[in-house]
């Protein structure tokens, strides 16, 4: 009879018990035939069968084959030397002792055989239930994480767990490109030897390195992390010994899970970035356009002025009006290059706010007059207690910020209404109000109004969209707020707050001295 017992489809060693065992055996029958010595001498021999069968059955409920053999022979030979008569010899007078041995043999031998098989199967069964157990609990893990990361994660631990091995993912980089190290743990990175043996495995889709045929000399064993549209990467992981028979289907087929979860959040992170770059060149061209635009209209300006002005000459009252119009131009073209200084200083975090105290009125008198061009069409209403403390800002950028709310308030409001402009100072706070009666702010885009190049739908052709965004990053590099409401009557309603300290010394001490 062969070694090796066939059970299914795969081969398994039938002596495969402990040797501790084989000596346990031998112990267990001996003492029960000891135990059994009294009945040597009467006709009740056949009992003592009975007994060495039954201990020979327990034996194998935790014993291999190996030992139960060993067992049942040992009965076998203990029950005919020492109580079947003639007593020690192994010869059997009687026709029936004669079948009762054989049949004792044969019984305790099937017995063994069927009650290990019987274990073993049941073994396999547990074993089969966990792993069961350990996909289902894998793809309920891999199902809620989000992002490759965290899938990584998972699939790391779990590995670890179920396999007792350390592992690391190299993935690749978007253009069928294999990483040099690990996604997750970025210190381990591959010699190149191990490199070429990932990129091989990359390429071909089999696995290599220590324990395959290819490239066997490294020490890690790569599997490739196989998907249905795109393949994600390369799995490394250091084995003992080489994955065989129910553990390497197991482990294939939790490599699949893993692989698939992979793919669906690389796939979901290329469509995040396909989107992201469809939306940066959305966002360049209408950017690009619009400063095009912006910039053409004082450019043609200034230039048909100056023209007109070199090609021949004109009464004084013309050439002040051509130079009036490249004067506004120029203004109009320095505001927008500000904007975008302003928002560059903004995005990369060069704002340094430089504190001191200043008169509120000087700051309104100087935007005001910077404006006075555009305030004309409208009744200005401007609001200043005489006993408004100094307060602590910085005064450049209050300037823009005042400056910016006011010509967004002349660009919207009607022609002759009211732009108010009210300022007070309670409980440490300066508190500022710009007001208008222009249309105001659709309820739906509230939130959106101090995000940069935000324009209301249908509203008046021209800016950026960058004004309110600048006025929110220099109020709050202030660490103050600003909030914006539309008025009960109509036009929109500008609230800033910063806070400030009162000095204690009020403006006509300072005047008297």
């Amino acid at each position: 009879m062969d070694k090796n017992k066939i059970i299914g489809f795969k081969y398994v060693p039938l002596f495969n018990s402990k040797t501790d065992h084989y000596l346990l055996s031998v112990i267990i029958v001996g003492l029960t035939a000891l135990i059994c010595a009294p009945l040597s001498n009467t006709q009740s021999y056949h009992v003592v069968s009975f007994i060495l069968l039954f201990v020979t059955s327990f034996m194998a409920t935790f014993m291999g084959i190996g030992p139960v053999l060993l067992a049942a022979t040992l009965s076998a030979l203990v029950w005919n030397y020492f109580f079947i008569p003639p007593h020690y010899t192994f010869h059997i007078d009687k026709a029936e002792d004669i079948l009762m041995f054989g049949m004792f043999f044969i019984i305790a031998l099937l017995n063994g055989v069927l009650t290990t098989r019987v274990r073993k199967q049941e073994r396999l069964a547990r074993d089969r239930e966990k792993r069961t157990n350990a996909l289902f609990q894998l793809t309920k893990e891999l199902s809620k994480a989000r992002g490759i990361d965290e899938v990584l994660g998972v699939a790391i631990e779990d590995i670890k767990t179920h396999f007792s091995t350390d592992s690391f993912f190299i993935m690749q980089n978007g253009n069928n490109v294999l990483l040099s190290s690990g996604r997750l743990q970025k210190e381990k990175k591959l010699s190149q030897d191990e490199y070429q043996a990932a990129d091989w495995v990359f390429q071909h889709c089999r696995e290599a390195g220590k324990f395959t045929d290819v490239r066997s000399a490294v020490n890690y064993t790569f599997f490739p992390l196989r998907g249905t549209r795109i393949n994600p990467g390369v799995v490394a992981i250091n084995l003992d010994r080489q994955l065989q028979g129910d553990k390497k289907v197991f482990w294939d087929t939790y490599l699949a899970q893993i692989s698939n979860a992979l793919e669906r959040e690389f796939l979901g992170e290329l469509a995040q970035k396909a989107r992201f770059l469809d939306e940066s060149d959305k966002l360049y061209k209408t950017l690009f356009n619009s400063i095009s635009h912006e910039l053409r209209i004082p450019v043609a300006t200034i230039l048909g002025a100056a023209d007109t002005l070199l090609a021949s000459p004109h009464p004084r009252n013309v050439r002040s009006a051509l130079l009036h119009e490249i004067f506004t131009a120029s203004l109009r073209l320095n505001r927008l290059i500000e904007n975008l200084l302003n928002m560059s200083r903004l995005e990369s975090g060069r704002i340094s706010v430089r504190l001191d105290w200043y008169d509120l009125n000087d700051l309104v008198n100087k935007v005001t007059e910077d404006l006075k061009d555009e305030l004309k069409p409208f009744s200005l209403e401007i609001s200043v207690p005489e006993e408004m403390p100094l307060v602590k800002i910085d005064f450049g950028l209050m300037e823009q910020v005042l400056y910016n709310l006011l010509f967004n308030s002349c660009e919207y409001a009607p022609v002759s209404s009211a732009i108010g402009l009210n300022m007070s100072y309670q409980d440490g706070e300066l508190i500022m109000q710009i007001m208008d009666r222009g249309p105001g702010f659709p309820e739906e885009a509230m939130k959106n109004v101090f995000k940069k190049f935000f324009r209301v739908e249908g509203s008046k052709t021209g800016g950026l969209g960058l004004g309110l965004s600048i006025v929110k990053g220099f109020v709050e590099a202030h660490k103050g707020i600003i909030s914006v409401e539309n008025r009960p009557n109509g036009g929109a309603l500008f609230t800033i707050r910063i806070p400030s300290e009162n000095p204690g010394i009020e403006k006509n001490q300072l005047q008297n001295q």
